[in-house]
């Protein structure tokens, strides 16, 4: 007689294929376990001699990179401990920009040595006031680090900007630090605000065009727009813009309503009148005084015609985020309808005009003196994984840029700093009991 056996205890709780680790050090050691390899993933990569990776994502996108946060965000890591290091890289992304290789390669050196402890008989939680310790000395010990004279900087000068930028870009693209500091430098200090500490990193854009060498790259006051411009005008000088956010066309009337045509002349009046009202619209922005109208949406072909006839530029910018960031290079307003826009609304821009880039057409938006301004690196490479990783370079050095608004105090480098607070501590560790 065969009966199946009931399971009891946990096991009858949970469903089948979990794993269910008792005892402290084994589930422990599973996760100090699983943090040590992911470690171990990214501690190659870290510095200007690191090894690049290549990972290929769920979507089969592959990327070629020795960027840790990259690295990390790709790979879909399942376990929990392992997830909150990746947790931890990430947050270092998001404040500082930078160091987010270091962030976990130096947590799985501390759980390494955490795990020897552990075996040894030590309770975790001695282990992290120990750990809480050394933090609160090293904190007090760096402030003694600090280089003389280092918190004077001025951050609009571009020879000191480069010099504290390099070693954050060679990390990424050793070899090629001195052009693009060089440029990240221009880019950051032209939409310097007036007080440094408010600086926003979105306000330096980057626009990858595939093609040309590095030495083609160029840093542009303002936007580059990926596409061309929609109607036959290529290129205005000091305009006035107006933005509208839905699109421009000729809209449905708000009533339904059948119509009952009886001749062919009523038809043509018919469609004469939607003519006369695109054309009223358009001429009342034309009237306001703007010579560039940007639409969020789709721009409709009887609308051209009038834009063409009243000789207005047209962008098309599909991107809510991009048309956000295009009001705010020119000083805009973006309208919900097609109306005549008042004065306020309108914004301004020094030049408009269509370029050849590298073979793609790219529309140049230039906005010289704008209150709140955007720089933008146009980056040229050969490939697109190429490109991908100057981004991330260029991402690194403008993050740098920030962390020196905010706090310029610099400390010695090419691990200097690191050596003598590991000697320090060390040091601290004999007369520290327990």
């Amino acid at each position: 007689m065969a009966f199946s056996m009931q399971p009891h205890g946990i096991q009858s709780m949970l469903k089948e294929g979990h794993k269910h680790l008792s005892g402290l050090d084994e589930a422990v050691l599973k996760n100090i376990d699983a943090c040590k390899q992911l470690s171990t993933i990214t501690r190659t990569s870290l510095g200007p001699d690191g090894m690049n990776k290549m990972v290929i994502n769920h979507l089969d996108k592959l990327f070629v990179t020795n960027d840790a946060a990259t690295i990390v965000n790709e790979l879909e890591i399942q376990h929990p401990a392992a997830k909150i290091l990746v947790l931890a890289g990430k947050a270092q992304q998001e404040e500082i920009g930078d160091g987010a290789n270091l962030t976990i390669s130096f947590a799985g050196e501390l759980l390494q040595n955490a795990e020897e402890l552990v075996r040894t008989g030590l309770h975790p939680s001695e282990i992290i006031s120990g750990y809480t310790k050394a933090i609160t000395k090293t904190l007090e010990i760096l402030e003694e680090l600090v280089e003389k004279g280092s918190e004077t900087m001025d951050v609009r000068n571009k020879e000191q900007v480069v010099s504290r930028m390099k070693a954050a870009v060679a990390s990424k693209q050793y070899g090629l630090e001195d052009i693009l500091s060089s440029h990240i430098a221009d880019a950051c200090i032209q939409v310097c605000p007036k007080n440094p500490v408010n600086f926003d990193v979105d306000n330096v854009r980057v626009s990858k065009l595939v093609g040309g060498v590095l030495h083609n790259c160029t840093v542009i006051r303002g936007m580059v727009l990926k596409g061309d411009a929609v109607g036959s005008i290529k290129r205005v000088e000091k305009a006035k813009v107006a933005v509208f956010a839905t699109g421009v066309d000729s809209f449905a009337t708000e009533t339904k309503g059948t119509v009952l045509i009886h001749s062919a002349e009523q038809l043509e009046n018919y469609a004469k009148t939607e003519e006369a009202k695109v054309e009223e619209l358009i001429k009342a922005v034309a009237d306001s005084g703007a010579k560039v109208i940007v639409s969020g949406g789709a721009v409709g072909e009887m609308a051209l015609h009038f834009c063409d006839c009243y000789k207005l530029m047209v962008l098309k910018i599909s991107s809510k985020f991009e048309l956000r960031r295009f009001c705010r290079t020119t000083g805009t307003s973006a309208l919900l309808k097609l109306s005549q826009p008042k004065p306020d609304d309108l914004g301004f821009v020094d030049s408009i005009s269509v370029e050849e880039i590298g073979g793609s057409r790219v529309t140049v938006v230039r906005s010289e003196d704008g209150g709140n301004k955007v720089a933008t690196v146009v980056l040229r490479g050969s490939t697109d994984s190429i490109l991908d990783d100057l981004e991330r370079a260029v991402d690194d050095g403008v993050n740098t840029y920030k962390a020196m608004c905010r706090d310029s105090r610099i400390v010695p480098g090419a691990a200097a700093t690191e050596i003598e607070l590991a000697r320090r501590l060390k040091e601290f560790s004999f007369k520290e009991t327990g």
